[in-house]
């Protein structure tokens, strides 16, 4: 008989942005798979079996919940923010898709989660009010020519941008490329927004105009958004600026979108 598997979204940090759901899954589960920081963000029962692994291993993850779980247990996979932006939920899916008949018998349940892009906003005032796209700057699993493409295209439309995994060491140089080919398309002043780990005790909030934004002011922890060329920043004394992109889009600007 199969079992259940709940993929389960913890937000970007803070436990007050955890969903009653998503406890209570957790809270259900025999078995917690999760790369080893949010595994360790949980306060188990004595019953409950842990399973911590590393940030490259999601398919390998994976399966091995899927195995369980179609013999039977009651497993979660817990992501970080939501599990179905740039995490789990994907990858679940993938090795469904590509594993035995049994994986496809699971009881599958996906809980939502805070992710981090609207965590980052919901700081700053609403830099995401219109259009927009997320964007993962890991070109583990795809080309960065094809990251470059999209960041240009979207910056082209008219839309703001959040940038998922914007730098690591292995990857030093790319948020300054994306940096100095959005400035061809954008005006200098557009306001770019840095969120390093929202919601936990080294939370980091910063906004400078993208003429003066630099790859140095992130890290695989942050969470970066970049204006639209209609965005805008309330200089508000005494408090930090108040960020936002309007919900209409001006009739001067119709022409312009390509």
């Amino acid at each position: 008989m199969s079992g259940r598997l709940a993929v389960i979204g913890l937000g970007p940090g803070s436990e007050t942005m955890i969903t009653p759901q998503a406890r209570d899954e957790v809270g259900r589960a025999t078995h917690i798979f999760g790369y080893f920081p949010y595994v360790e963000r949980l306060s188990p029962r004595p019953e409950q079996i842990m399973h911590g692994s590393d940030n490259r291993q999601e398919l390998d993850r994976a399966r091995a919940a899927l195995d369980l779980a179609s013999s039977g247990q009651n497993v979660a996979i817990v992501s970080g923010g939501d599990p179905g932006v740039f995490a789990m939920a994907a990858a679940i899916c993938e090795a469904i898709d590509d594993g035995p008949p049994a994986y496809r018998d699971i009881d599958l349940v996906s809980v939502p989660g805070v992710t981090a892009m609207l965590a980052v906003a919901a700081i700053c005032g609403a830099p995401l009010g219109h259009d927009f796209c997320a964007i993962n700057l890991s070109d583990n699993l795809k080309p960065f020519s094809v990251i470059e493409e999209r960041a240009l295209c979207c910056a082209q439309t008219g839309m703001a941008m959040a940038f998922y995994n914007p730098i690591s060491k292995s990857r030093p140089w790319q948020l300054d490329h994306i940096f100095d080919r959005l400035r061809s398309h954008l005006p200098p002043q557009v306001p770019v927004i840095f969120g390093r780990a929202v919601g936990r005790p080294d939370q980091c909030v910063s906004s400078v105009a993208l003429a003066d934004a630099k790859g140095s002011m992130a890290d695989m922890a942050t969470c970066v958004i970049v204006g639209s060329v209609t965005t805008r920043s309330i200089e508000r004394p005494g408090r930090d600026p108040l960020i936002y992109t309007p919900r209409y889009w001006p009739d001067e600007l119709a022409g312009d979108v390509r």
